[in-house]
């Protein structure tokens, strides 16, 4: 990346900034718009707060690794002059306490603490249990099918469940707890919650997080939040409370709503190529590949909040000022046709090569949870198919209502006919 911006006549003028829209929608067809005018793009976001948005493939790549780019809140300039306000609906992604806004030494010490359990060996040895709350909630999916006149909805009773359920017990949070936990990160995590919701949502969940810290402190247990607890309590400058809260909250968001939408995303995919579906089926694929064809084809984050440059870097020949929140254009760069050829926008198991995607990061802040949302992922939709073969949308996707907010790539609701059980 150069960092020295060139002379102005070198660089082509800049585009109009593309205002992303706060109720979300379907990505793809404005990413193919920008990505033909350029990698990286300009961008309003909420509240008129300009930005950018990185969205080529080999651009994106080279944005996360970068040196000279920062997660820390005090790099960005809008909220360090005061123009961003307390009821911002992107203000929690960049203020959090915690490893998603943290650089260097501080970003290695609070990942540490976390990444023994999301390694693959720990995350192979939760495979049984994953599998017995699959079971479980397959058998759940067909009672509501049965309630509900042969359809159910996939998200709600078996693609939201799994991921929030298994994070929960890994930070052995009660199950009591989990609606409101999924309510309250929806809300944090959209990007057209109202401000005086978006304030109380975002202190609901510190309060709820706070009390269920609380409690663990009183009797610890053999589980996540016990251990982050012991670390905090040890002294030092191993673990603050606003970070224990901050780190419970991403392990909570981040833990349930990538997965979910990775889990939606693939079963509308699987039924709207059935070949593909045959694909696996018949051995001339696997689940993995499903998952990470999914990745690219239809990433479950399409623009992840924020990066900010520490210095002007030009960046594929744009200009992104220091201090610009940028965005990761995840969906984009799964589609790129530089990166991934002529064909990009097609679902395609048997991709030459394989599936290369960044929908799970790039660089420090990669995905921390990759190993168990890609085993969670694979279980959950062998299966789901394994069991109902037949198993169809019940609602064309054009009837499907889209995921709130620009952040999060999916739909709201998946209804299902599940057919003949195998």
């Amino acid at each position: 990346m150069d960092a020295r911006p060139g002379p102005a006549e070198e660089r082509a003028p800049a585009p109009e900034p593309y205002r992303l829209d706060p109720a979300g929608g379907c990505p793809h067809a404005a990413n193919a718009r920008l990505l033909a005018r350029g990698a990286v793009a300009p961008v309003v976001l909420p509240g008129d707060i300009e930005g950018m948005a990185v969205l080529g493939h080999d651009a994106l790549r080279e944005f996360l690794s970068d040196p000279d780019v920062a997660k820390g809140p005090q790099h960005f300039t809008a909220l360090a002059e005061g123009r961003v306000p307390e009821g911002w609906p992107l203000r929690t992604f960049a203020t959090v306490p915690g490893m998603t806004t943290a650089d260097g030494a501080d970003h290695r010490r609070l990942r540490a603490l976390v990444s023994s359990a999301f390694t693959a060996r720990r995350v192979e040895l939760l495979r049984p249990r994953v599998e017995a709350v699959t079971a479980g909630l397959l058998d759940g999916l067909a009672g509501a099918a049965e309630a509900g006149g042969g359809v159910a909805d996939l998200r709600r009773h078996f693609a939201l469940p799994l991921p929030l359920g298994v994070i929960c017990e890994l930070l052995g949070v009660d199950p009591a707890h989990q609606d409101r936990l999924h309510r309250l990160s929806s809300l944090v995590v959209a990007t057209d919650t109202e401000p005086a919701q978006a304030v109380a949502a975002n202190r609901e969940l510190v309060e709820l997080l706070a009390s269920i810290a609380a409690a663990k402190a009183a009797e610890p247990g053999d589980d996540l939040t016990s251990a982050l607890i012991a670390a905090r309590d040890e002294g030092g400058d191993r673990l603050s409370q606003p970070e224990l809260i901050g780190t419970l909250l991403l392990m909570i968001v981040a833990g349930h709503e990538t997965t979910l939408n990775l889990v939606t995303n693939a079963v509308r995919a699987l039924c709207a190529h059935r070949d593909q579906l045959a694909h696996v089926t018949e051995g001339r694929a696997t689940w993995a590949d499903v998952v990470e064809e999914t990745l690219r084809w239809d990433s479950p984050v399409s623009y992840f909040p924020f990066r900010y440059p520490t210095r002007d870097l030009t960046l594929d020949g744009t200009l992104i000022p220091r201090g610009t929140p940028v965005l990761a254009g995840y969906s984009a760069a799964g589609r790129d046709t530089k990166a991934h050829g002529p064909d990009a926008d097609r679902f395609d198991l048997t991709r030459p090569g394989g599936a290369k995607h960044l929908s799970l990061g790039y660089g420090p802040h990669y995905c921390l949870g990759a190993p168990l949302a890609r085993m969670e992922a694979a279980v959950a939709l062998e299966a789901l198919f394994t069991r109902f073969p037949e198993l169809d949308q019940a609602v064309p996707e054009a009837g499907l209502t889209r995921h709130a907010g620009f952040v999060g790539n999916s739909v709201r609701a998946l209804p299902v006919r599940l057919g003949r059980s195998a």
